[in-house]
């Protein structure tokens, strides 16, 4: 039986690659200093093939994964909102003026919740950096308030 849009569970575009329904969205290019993701034409499922190419290094630095919000097992949801995506809002600039061509917008969870605003700050978003602004750093933290 399919499930009606409602009881799925938004996807988070912050995900790790080991998490149940994690799929691929994205590809991160630019530079250390400012990244920029570039969306996939179609969402990957992970699999052990996509994962063995961001080799040698990890994963979750080539590539973006979504997955199922995890809700109350991750440290950014507030039982109501993902906080990640207010702070992501509220601290980084937009990175682009239209919104990015992505697969993910009708199941996001931050598109749901911080409409166009969290859009145009997402391609600057790469789950793993070694030189972080210190901007980036305040709004990944989940001690961060705003």
């Amino acid at each position: 039986m399919k499930k009606d849009r409602a009881e799925v569970e938004p996807l988070c575009p912050s995900a790790q690659p080991e998490m149940a329904g994690s799929v691929a969205f994205g590809v991160v290019g630019g530079t250390p200093n400012a990244p920029r993701m570039e969306h996939l034409e179609r969402t990957l499922p992970v699999t052990d093939e996509l994962l063995a190419l961001s080799a040698p290094v990890s994963p979750a630095e080539v590539f973006r994964f979504a997955a199922p919000c995890a809700g109350h097992a991750c440290q950014h949801f507030d039982g109501t909102d993902c906080r990640l995506a207010t702070r992501i809002v509220q601290i980084l600039p937009a990175v682009t003026n239209d919104l990015p061509p992505c697969l993910l917008r009708p199941d996001c969870r931050w598109w749901q919740q911080e409409g166009k605003a969290a859009c145009l700050r997402c391609p600057q978003v790469v789950t793993e950096s070694y030189v972080a602004s210190d901007d980036f750093q305040r709004a990944a933290d989940p001690h961060t308030s705003v």
